[in-house]
């Protein structure tokens, strides 16, 4: 009988040990088996190290992380794949709908042989949803892209195309997915469920200021990428957010 890939799980964190500690329940209340769970950790000095020690014990052998100083969020997710060893990776840094989802998305993308998975996902603001991310399937010209917290791909996908550019402060994860989908050499299977419930208010989100860097450093990343008339994109991009304004 073939034996399950292993999924290697990717946490960053830095001093937000009480967040943390929810994740870590997310990832080990998952009931896939073949589970790899790495914390890359920038050096917090708020319990988190703790934190991770009990989490080891309650996944023996499973658990890889490291502590010290980074560059950022993206420095910090380069370094998670690089110390992966499963054969699809992907990142939790939310809620997860079910304890199910690990084995769904696996089991999609054996079925459909892809080079990885997503689906949807709400934008939480405490229970009260704020934002319903229903992308489906589509294409990175008409200004679609996968919810990142539930893309999960085959390890092959970041030794082809390299990981995330740390040049980039807010939309690296935009970049890695224009880079990798917009000549359509990477597939993906589509779960069409909510997979993940995401806390409102993330880098991108938490301001004006912010949003607007998403859409400046969004158009350099269409354009760096040789996507064509990068300014459609941007405009069909951000209709396709507003009407999940909409949808919710």
């Amino acid at each position: 009988m073939k034996s399950l890939p292993k999924v290697s799980v990717i946490t960053t964190t830095y001093n937000d040990a009480a967040n943390l500690k929810r994740i870590m329940e997310q990832v080990a209340g998952q009931d896939y088996e073949n589970l790899e769970y790495i914390i890359v950790d920038g050096g917090s000095t708020d319990g988190t190290k703790e934190l991770i020690e009990r989490i080891q014990k309650r996944l023996p052998g499973k658990v890889r992380w490291i502590s010290e100083p980074d560059q950022g969020i993206y420095d910090a997710l380069n370094k998670g794949i690089r110390l992966a060893t499963g054969d699809i990776i992907g990142c939790c840094f939310d809620r997860f709908a079910d304890k199910n989802v690990l084995s769904r998305m696996v089991e999609v993308m054996e079925r459909e042989k892809t080079d990885g998975v997503h689906g949807d996902l709400y934008y939480m603001d405490g229970e009260r949803i704020v934002r319903r991310w229903h992308q489906g399937q589509g294409s990175i010209r008409s200004g679609w892209m996968p919810g990142h917290p539930t893309l999960y791909l085959r390890r092959e996908v970041y030794e082809t195309f390299g990981g995330y550019k740390t040049n980039y402060r807010i939309a690296a994860d935009y970049e890695f997915m224009v880079r990798i989908l917009y000549q359509k050499k990477v597939t993906l299977s589509y779960l069409p469920e909510i997979l993940i419930y995401m806390s409102h208010g993330g880098t991108s989100t938490n301001s004006l200021g912010a949003y607007v860097q998403s859409l400046l450093e969004g158009h350099k990343a269409l354009k760096e990428n040789g996507v064509r008339f990068a300014w459609v994109t941007d405009i069909l991009r951000t209709v396709r957010v507003l009407k999940q304004f909409v949808q919710r």
